[in-house]
């Protein structure tokens, strides 16, 4: 018990003396996570209340600012190399800095959209590559295990603390509120997203003050500065296009092995299941305060509960399927994930005897304190949707990252890995479409709804990544060291 105990301590100290810049990099990721989760999660509302978009347009906006990021985050890898991590940080707060104080003062859309909406696009995509490859550098091998895991989990604190705010600032003014700041007539949305601007703010001046140019450590963990030679100005957009140029390469490449169709494969069918959170993202927070009514907790419904499970899942979950391959626990978590959406696909009369009972009790007044004396069933549906699909992301989101690793050709593991982050690109372009036109047909602003026909087609979609996995395993599993 006392080797346990010691060892167990062991992992926690391994930070012990870790350089200043590994912990302003965590300081840095949760201030980036609340402002992202803020900005993101009204993108949608904002898009339609204050720019006055239909439900299709805002969609269709929402589509091609998401692809504009991913298509911007396959370069970002070339252009820390060509200026630095300290560099491209101070480039991507600025752009977001600058972009959310737009998106916050006007809602004139030949300024907001190109100065404002599309550029945050750019700034976001340097975040999350960058920030991954500085732990990296600011790390050795033994304190690599904890220090991502301590990334994970204060980006997951960082959405909760959003999806928190997110609510108390529309409780407080009101769907269609105002408030007057510096002369300026800031809507309820962009409130929002101002706050999101002053959670920006600080990570300029960390990186500013607190990242120490070519910074790393050295096999004991000591700081030690790169050598770096100046690069000339044009270096940044010169490593751009040779990174467009590098993956042309990787594509051309890779056509000619049998390991890439499997993983294309793979690939094509995790989408499904990866559809279920961009549709929270996108569809949810509409559908939420129309169905639930101005004000509605859907921050807390889902913006807090989903990260809080997987803080509290993730680790008990990878030590419970250890010995399970990826590819197995993907299945697993992936038919769990698409189970949630069903949930919220019965029509909510059906839940009518649990929102009477305990559980919505529990839920309405303990938790989410709303004062209505009669609970809405829908809380007790997205309730248990939320949970499904957070535990299922528990078992299936870690591996996705382990497939790749396990199919690639020795050598080429690199390329297999920028890849997987195509599901991610093609859900969110899809959703981005798809969202708008379910909105205006299910669940108008006006009118009639079904809204629960959403989240059967969202779960319909979902439940084929399971269903594939299994119907095509012996084609696309591959065998994984030491697990079953």
């Amino acid at each position: 018990m006392e080797n346990k105990s010691e060892s167990i301590l062991s992992k926690l100290l391994v930070l012990k003396g870790a350089i200043r810049e590994l912990w302003n990099m965590f300081a840095c990721k949760i201030l980036h996570i609340v402002a992202y989760g803020l900005c993101n999660g009204v993108i949608i509302l904002w898009l339609s209340k204050d720019l006055g978009m239909s439900d299709i347009n805002a969609g269709l906006m929402v589509a091609g600012w998401s692809t504009l990021l991913t298509l911007i985050t396959v370069m970002v890898g070339s252009l820390v190399d060509a200026i630095g991590i300290k560099k491209a940080l101070i480039i991507g707060f600025l752009i977001c800095i600058f972009s959310r104080f737009i998106m916050a003062i006007t809602t004139i859309k030949a300024i907001v959209l190109p100065l404002g909406f599309m550029p945050l696009a750019v700034g976001e995509a340097l975040m999350v590559p960058v920030m991954v490859a500085a732990i990296k550098m600011y790390t050795t091998a033994a304190q690599r295990s904890m220090a991502f895991s301590i990334f994970y989990a204060v980006m997951n604190v960082g959405f909760a603390i959003s999806g928190f705010l997110f609510d108390q600032i529309r409780r407080s003014m009101g769907e269609t509120g105002s408030i007057s700041l510096a002369g300026l007539n800031l809507s309820t949305y962009q409130t929002i997203i101002f706050l999101s601007f002053v959670f920006t703010v600080p990570n300029l001046l960390i990186v500013w003050f607190g990242i120490r140019e070519n910074a790393s450590v050295d096999a004991d963990g000591h700081y030690q500065e790169l050598k770096k030679e100046s690069a000339p100005a044009a270096s940044a957009l010169h490593a751009c296009t040779n990174a467009l140029v590098e993956w042309k390469k990787i594509f051309c490449s890779l056509w000619h092995q049998s390991a890439f169709y499997k993983f294309l494969a793979f690939l094509t069918i995790v989408v499904g299941v990866r559809l279920i959170f961009y549709h929270f993202h996108y569809t949810f927070p509409k559908y939420g305060i129309r169905e639930l009514g101005e004000g509605a907790p859907i921050g807390q419904l889902w913006g807090v509960l989903n990260p809080v499970l997987i803080i509290i899942l993730v680790p008990l979950v990878g030590a419970l399927t250890q010995k399970l391959s990826a590819y197995k626990t993907v299945v697993i978590g992936s038919a769990i994930a698409a189970a949630g959406p069903f949930f919220m696909a019965v029509p909510p009369h059906y839940f009518q005897s649990l929102a009477d009972g305990p559980l919505g009790h529990f839920i309405a007044y303990t938790w989410l304190n709303i004062p209505d004396p009669t609970v809405n069933p829908l809380y007790v549906s997205i309730f248990l949707a939320t949970i499904f699909i957070s535990v299922g992301e528990a078992f299936y989101s870690p591996r996705l990252y382990e497939y790749p690793a396990a199919i690639a050709p020795k050598g080429q593991e690199g390329s297999y890995m920028s890849l997987s982050m195509l599901p991610y690109f093609i859900a969110k372009f899809f959703v981005g479409i798809l969202s708008g036109w379910l909105l205006q047909t299910f669940c108008p602003e006006v009118g009639p709804r079904s809204s629960h026909y959403i989240w059967l087609i969202v779960g319909l979609m979902a439940v084929s990544t399971p269903i594939a996995l299994i119907i095509f395993k012996r084609f696309i599993q591959v065998k994984e060291d030491g697990r079953d």
